[in-house]
């Protein structure tokens, strides 16, 4: 069995949606990082409540509600920001670093310059275990991630 460290594991614990969107890398950060009430979870969700603190060690959490009126609560902390390239967030620490019992992945999310002023936007869910990454397929992450990114393109595409 390889280690949780070892990389050569990571392709099997991983899964990822990639989308090039017609708008520079700037703004697709920008309606990221300040409108994600507007696009955040996949169709007939809404995100009622959100904080986000940009910076390694901020907090970034969000609560999704479904029209039935369920929610879905997400917490934790990020690990990386790059403006207008990169955002890494792991549900496995809380606030000043505190372990989480429940973790479950950690998200890394990119913004690749393309020629004319175009975007590759690739979120990736990198799991703890191949058991995580099997249970949030299970849970529609293909499906979902991607619901929530049409709509990440929608709003960017909005100016």
């Amino acid at each position: 069995m390889q280690a949780p460290s070892d990389k050569a594991s990571l392709p099997e614990r991983t899964l990822a949606l990639t989308r090039v969107i017609d708008a520079p890398p700037e703004r697709v950060y920008r309606v990221w990082t300040t409108q994600l009430p507007q696009w955040w979870g996949p169709h007939g969700m809404t995100t009622p409540s959100h904080k986000m603190d940009l910076r390694p060690g901020g907090v970034f959490r969000t609560v999704m509600r479904a029209p039935d009126g369920s929610e879905y609560p997400t917490q934790g902390i990020f690990l990386e920001v790059v403006p207008n390239r990169r955002l890494v967030f792991t549900d496995a620490f809380g606030l000043g670093w505190e372990p989480s019992p429940d973790i479950f992945f950690t998200a890394d999310t990119t913004f690749d310059p393309l020629p004319g002023g175009r975007t590759q936007y690739t979120a990736r869910a990198l799991h703890w275990t191949v058991e995580h990454r099997e249970k949030h397929e299970r849970m529609g992450f293909h499906q979902g991630w991607g619901e929530s990114m049409d709509r990440l393109v929608a709003v960017v595409m909005q100016g």
